[in-house]
């Protein structure tokens, strides 16, 4: 076994000797750390090799973000030397030349070299060299964000824009991202994120941006963080207006009520606040508010055959108004208020009772003409009567057939 390992070693080192490509004889777990202000950190490393067939000589190093770099720790197998600067600090560990940052601080920031000299004591004058660089970073974990909303009261939409803020109190390197009902919003000609996300523009607001807005914070040691949940309230409308009722005959914009009936429409629209509603009625070329609300209420004895009605919404807040007409019209429907309808036509109960009325006596009338006008029985019913009474009908028993056939 033990001559195996030599010669493996022994290979790599001539491999490394001859062609300049390592046998990674070092492995470092990471080259890249993140880590937490205030924590410890280990850069590990592990030998490849037996550490006791060979002489290690080595130091660790850190150089800073602006370029300044200081010598750490110098090695070897039985020894170190630390930096005096970093005795409390820093730990180094025996044998496989791992460092311990005991606190992580800023300054603690940058890159991590080790620079190790091995030869084996069975290739005497043989030194492999071996470096890694480890990059590390000291972030501060995020607080929970806080937004805020300008201007904080409800806005009306295409008038007004909404300017939203995201800070957080502690946190380094935070990246932030806004959600609307929990949704991740993107940059579009209305939403313009400014100063790395921390200031969302809405201009102009529109309905569909009313919603429960967040904002996610996280950096490399936090989990995503979210603030808590801040309402927009955009006043719009009214849209969509439209006038429906479950009673009568309704075709397009045309309702057809029995004559007698009492029937109540209802006026609807999106639109926030909720609008006031107007009825109107357009009979003999002249217009009058007949009432005020949602619903109208209409006796059908008291009008003439065809009436004339107009549903006027309006937002008292965004001055917006919108209009839907349609005509009533009283004639019987039929004995029964429900209707069948076939591709968008209505039929009465009486013409569906008509028509399999009528089915079904001419199927009857069929069937009796079948059965009385068969060849073979009029011919049985011939020759099956006496010899003297044949010679009568035949006459006209032949002219039956006749016009049977025909």
């Amino acid at each position: 076994m033990e001559a195996t390992k030599t010669t493996v070693l022994c290979f790599c080192s001539v491999l490394f000797f001859l062609t300049d490509v390592s046998c990674e004889l070092v492995h470092v777990r990471s080259l890249v750390h993140f880590g937490t202000e205030g924590r410890p950190l280990l850069l590990s490393v592990d030998a490849k090799f037996p550490l006791e067939e060979a002489e290690i000589q080595g130091t660790w190093s850190h150089t800073k973000l602006n370029g300044a770099r200081t010598t750490l720790v110098s090695f070897n197998k039985e020894s170190e030397i630390m930096n005096m600067m970093y005795l409390k600090h820093l730990h180094f560990r025996h044998p496989n030349a791992s460092l311990l940052i005991v606190k992580l601080n800023k300054d603690d920031e940058g890159y991590y070299h080790l620079s190790l000299n091995i030869e084996f004591y069975n290739q005497t004058g043989l030194i492999i060299k071996e470096e890694r660089t480890i990059y590390v970073t000291v972030d501060e974990p995020v607080s929970t964000p806080v937004i805020e909303k300008k201007p904080s009261y409800a806005v009306i939409e295409d008038k007004a824009n909404v300017t939203w803020t995201c800070s957080v109190e502690k946190g380094t390197r935070v990246v932030l991202q806004w959600l609307r009902d929990n949704a991740a919003l993107t940059p579009s000609k209305r939403y313009h994120f400014i100063q790395d996300n921390s200031t969302l523009l809405i201009s102009p607001v529109r309905k569909e941006d009313k919603g429960t807005y967040r904002c996610a914070a996280s950096n490399p040691v936090s989990e995503i963080r979210k603030s808590r949940g801040v309402e927009l309230n955009v006043y719009y409308g009214p849209y969509n207006l439209e006038v429906n009722s479950g009673q009568g005959l309704r075709t397009g914009e045309v309702f057809t009520i029995n004559p007698g009936e009492l029937v109540y429409f209802e006026c609807q629209a999106d639109s926030n606040p909720p609008n006031s509603y107007v009825w109107i009625s357009k009979s003999r070329n002249a217009t009058q508010i007949i009432t005020e609300g949602p619903r109208l209420e209409v006796l059908s004895y008291k009008l003439a055959q065809t009436e004339e009605y107009m549903c006027r919404a309006f937002n008292n807040v965004t001055k917006k108004q919108d209009e839907a007409q349609f005509t009533l019209v009283v004639a019987s429907l039929g004995t029964g208020k429900e209707k069948y309808t076939h591709d968008g036509k209505s039929v009465s109960p009486l013409a569906v009772i008509a028509v399999c009325s009528s089915f079904i006596i001419g199927f009857m009338l069929l069937f009796l003409l079948r059965t009385i006008c068969h060849p073979k029985r009029v011919l049985m019913s011939i020759y099956n009567r006496p010899f003297s009474a044949q010679k009568r009908s035949h006459l006209s028993d032949a002219a039956k057939i006749l016009r049977c056939g025909g």
